[in-house]
């Protein structure tokens, strides 16, 4: 049996379990950078690279933590542009969490996510179901 990336074993419920583990992460990585180019499909042997190789240093002052992160890529403006967009949906999300639910705050998140195959629009909540009485 065959697993995504080089994984493989005969054991077939190892198998799946690392398939369904690496298709979990590569969906999280997918929503990411859909945060980050709402309008593009970046795909992760690319845009991973890209995001991860860069030192960030934080510091700290009463009531304001500042992460400043330095990249030395060629495409290092474009990265600084992708997180600091990041920063600001996060940034604008926590200002108004606390008067939001759980699920109030992921449908932001998928809703700016997948803006883009949304037209527009964001998700609403699904409909409650009723107890048959």
């Amino acid at each position: 049996m065959g697993g995504w990336a080089g994984f493989t074993t005969r054991d077939l419920a190892r198998c799946r379990t690392m398939a369904r583990f690496i298709a979990l992460v590569y969906n999280w990585w997918n929503l990411f950078v859909r945060l980050a180019e709402p309008d593009k499909h970046l795909e992760a042997i690319a845009s991973r690279p890209l995001l991860h190789s860069a030192i960030a240093e934080r510091s700290r002052r009463p009531r304001q933590t500042t992460l400043c992160v330095a990249s030395s890529r060629a495409k290092a403006g474009w990265v600084a542009n992708v997180l600091s967009g990041i920063a600001r949906f996060l940034r604008e999300l926590t200002r108004n969490a606390e008067q939001s639910t759980a699920d109030q705050c992921w449908r932001q998140i998928l809703s700016y996510a997948v803006l883009s195959w949304l037209g527009g629009r964001h998700l609403r909540s699904p409909p409650r179901l009723t107890a048959p009485a």
